[in-house]
C-alpha cells in the first residue's frame, strides 16, 4: 500500500463530476414541488437558490486553494477553528452524510428499477451496490469517466424535457402570468436550495487533481453555474407546458411535461432517473472514501484508512467500508429520513466552513492571499444564509 493518491483528474472530468453530483434524481421530482409554491415564477426560485448557495461555494473555492487535501472540510475547520478533534468530527460527519445520501439515492433509484424489471428490491440494491463499489475501487479516472457517462445520459434526458416543454403550446398561466408572489418565490427557493448541495464534494478530490490551485475553484464555480442554468431552463419549460398546480400534484412532473408536449409513454425518463441515481451513488462513494483517507492522516484511530492501493491508486479499504455502509443504509433506511439527515448534516458543516474562513481572515488579515481569494463579506453572508436554511429545514422560522 502507498500513502499517496494518483493525480489523474483534469478540469473537464472534475466539472462533469460536480455537475453529476448536483444534478441528481431530485430534479425529476423537485420541479413540481417548487412550481407548487412559486407558480410560473419557479425559475426565479431556482436562480434565487443559486444565489443562496453561491457565497458558500465561493468560500469552498478559496479554502480549496489554501488546503488542497482529500479531507477538505476537516482541513478547513481544523485550520480555522484550531481544533484537531473538531476537524475529525467534521470529517466523519462528511463521510456519514455521503453514505446517508448515497443510501437514500440507491433505495430510491432501485424503486424505479423494480417497476421495470421483476427482481426483489433487496437483490437489486445488493447487485447495484456491489457493482458501483467495484467501479469506485478500480480507479478514480475510471470512476469519474463512468460518472461522466451517467451525467451525459442524465443531461440528455433533461435536454429532451426542456425541448418538449418549449415546443408545447403555452398554458394560460404562462401566457398571462400572475404577479410575482414574493413569499411563494422565497419559499420555493428554500426548497430549491437542496438541489444545489453537492458542490462541496469537489474539494475532497483535491489530492487526485492536476494543478489543484487552478482546477478546484474553476470546477466548483463552473458546476454551480452550469447546474443553475439547467435548473432554471427545466423549471421554465415545465411551467410553460403544464399548469403549476398539476406539476405540484404529480410524482413525476417531468414525465408529465413530456406527455403534455409529445404524448405517449414517458417511461424512458424513469430509466434516465435510474442513471441519475447511479451517478449520485458513485460520486458519493468516491467522495466519502477520499475524506476517510484524508482523516487517516489526522487520527491514529483512523490511520488504517490512509493507504492507497499500489495498482489502482485508490483508498481501497475506505471505499469498501463506505460502500458496505451505503448498501446497509439502503436496505434498512427510509428515503425521506436519510435525505433529511443528510441535509441537516451538510448545512451544519457549511456553517462551520464559513465560520472557519471568517476566523482565518480576521486572525491574519495581512497574510498573503490564497491563489483564489474572496472578500470577508462572502463567508459572512454564506454563514447567515446557511444558518437560515438550516433553521428552515428543521421547521424553525429564523
Amino acid at each position: 500500500m502507498t500513502e499517496s493518491l494518483k493525480r489523474r483528474i483534469g478540469p473537464g472530468l472534475l466539472i462533469a463530476y460536480g455537475v453529476g453530483v448536483m444534478v441528481g434524481a431530485g430534479i425529476y421530482v423537485l420541479t413540481g414541488a417548487v412550481a407548487g409554491v412559486a407558480g410560473v415564477w419557479a425559475p426565479v426560485s431556482f436562480l434565487l437558490a443559486a444565489m443562496v448557495a453561491a457565497p458558500t461555494a465561493l468560500a469552498y473555492a478559496e479554502f480549496s486553494t489554501r488546503f488542497p487535501e482529500a479531507a477538505g472540510e476537516a482541513a478547513f475547520v481544523g485550520a480555522g477553528l484550531n481544533s484537531r478533534t473538531l476537524a475529525v468530527i467534521v470529517g466523519l460527519a462528511i463521510v456519514a452524510g455521503g453514505s446517508l445520501s448515497a443510501g437514500a439515492v440507491l433505495r430510491g433509484g432501485v424503486g424505479y428499477l423494480v417497476h421495470a424489471v421483476s427482481v426483489p428490491e433487496w437483490a437489486a440494491i445488493l447487485v447495484l451496490g456491489v457493482l458501483l463499489i467495484a467501479v469506485a475501487a478500480v480507479g478514480v479516472l475510471e470512476s469519474l469517466s463512468v460518472a461522466a457517462l451517467f451525467t451525459a445520459v442524465e443531461l440528455a434526458g433533461l435536454g429532451l424535457v426542456i425541448w418538449a416543454g418549449l415546443s408545447a403550446p403555452a398554458t394560460p398561466e404562462a401566457l398571462a402570468p400572475a404577479p410575482l408572489h414574493v413569499a411563494g418565490v422565497g419559499f420555493g427557493a428554500v426548497l430549491a436550495f437542496f438541489a444545489f448541495i453537492g458542490f462541496e464534494d469537489i474539494v475532497n478530490m483535491a489530492e487526485e487533481v492536476r494543478k489543484p490551485n487552478r482546477t478546484l475553484p474553476l470546477a466548483i464555480l463552473a458546476a454551480l453555474a452550469i447546474t443553475t442554468a439547467i435548473y432554471a431552463a427545466v423549471a421554465w419549460a415545465a411551467t410553460r407546458a403544464v399548469p403549476p398546480a398539476l406539476l405540484a400534484q404529480s410524482g413525476s412532473p417531468l414525465a408529465l411535461v413530456w406527455q403534455a408536449a409529445r404524448g405517449g409513454d414517458a417511461g424512458f425518463l424513469s430509466a434516465i432517473a435510474v442513471f441519475a441515481a447511479m451517478n449520485g451513488i458513485l460520486a458519493q462513494i468516491v467522495m466519502a472514501a477520499r475524506v476517510l483517507f484524508g482523516l487517516g492522516a489526522r487520527s491514529r484511530v483512523l490511520a488504517i484508512f490512509h493507504h492507497a492501493h499500489p495498482r489502482f491508486g485508490t483508498p481501497l479499504l475506505a471505499t469498501l467500508l463506505v460502500g458496505v455502509a451505503v448498501i446497509a443504509l439502503a436496505l434498512g433506511g427510509e428515503v425521506a429520513t436519510l435525505a433529511e439527515l443528510t441535509s441537516s448534516l451538510l448545512l451544519t458543516i457549511f456553517i462551520l466552513v464559513n465560520l472557519s474562513l471568517i476566523v482565518l481572515k480576521l486572525r491574519a488579515p495581512d497574510a498573503p492571499r490564497a491563489a483564489f481569494h474572496v472578500p470577508l463579506a462572502v463567508p459572512v453572508l454564506g454563514l447567515c444564509l446557511s444558518a437560515g436554511a438550516l433553521l428552515m429545514s428543521i421547521g424553525v422560522r429564523p
